[in-house]
This record gives structure tokens, C-alpha cells and sequence, in this order.
């Protein structure tokens, strides 16, 4: 990586449901997966973030019973997308994926940096 001038605010955005027939093991492995890349981002100087952080507790709270249902669909893109506004930039890892291919595009629309490999971006320190 190289050096960055300032610490930056980065979506890691990867598949969560695609691939995996809404296997409660698989979801975690994605979610795992997005985790272990916001570490290393955090590990760099930047502050990697997932919309499943902010999204998954409320979808508890708010009583949905499994992915697809009506509160997911109210809440789990609409938080990713209101998260990636206010970040400098968008990481897409991982497979196939509708939805993190929705942040990618969403974050080019808006003028935000796009990255493809940890490689691409600056450490910050």
C-alpha cells in the first residue's frame, strides 16, 4: 500500500446472501470475510466498515425472521447505501453479488474512489 494523506472511511462490500442458499454458516462466512478486510483497512489507518454491522442488529430489532423477508428488504440496502454516502470510498471483495455490485456503482455515480485489491489503496500510515 501506499501512503495516504489522510485516513480514509472505506464500504468493504462483498456478497452476503448470493451463493449462499441462505445458509446461517455461509452468511457468517461472508460477513466473516467483510470483517477480516475492514480489520486489515483498520490494520493500514483507514476505518473499513460494513453495511452488515449496521444493518444486521436492526434487522433483529426489528423482528425480521430470515433474509428476503419485509424488514430486510426496508432495511438491509437502504443502511449500506446511507453508510456508503458518508464514506470517502467503496472496497468490493469476494464473488458474485448483486447488492455489493449495487454499492460499486452507486459509489462511481456519486464521484467516490472504487477499489478492486487492498493493494489499491493508501496506507494512511
Amino acid at each position: 500500500m501506499k501512503t495516504a494523506a489522510r485516513s480514509l472511511m472505506i464500504l468493504v462490500a462483498g456478497p452476503y446472501r448470493s451463493g449462499t442458499g441462505d445458509d446461517p454458516h455461509k452468511l457468517e462466512a461472508n460477513v466473516r470475510a467483510m470483517n477480516e478486510t475492514a480489520l486489515t483497512l483498520f490494520r493500514a489507518g483507514h476505518l473499513g466498515v460494513t453495511g452488515e454491522a449496521l444493518a444486521l442488529p436492526l434487522l433483529e430489532t426489528a423482528g425480521s425472521t430470515r433474509p428476503g423477508d419485509a424488514a430486510y428488504e426496508e432495511i438491509f440496502h437502504p443502511v449500506a447505501e446511507q453508510l456508503l454516502s458518508r464514506c470517502d470510498g467503496v472496497l468490493r471483495i469476494g464473488g458474485p453479488s448483486e447488492g455489493a455490485d449495487r454499492m460499486v456503482a452507486r459509489a462511481r455515480a456519486w464521484g467516490k474512489a472504487v477499489y478492486t485489491d487492498l493493494d489499491d489503496i493508501p496506507a494512511a500510515r
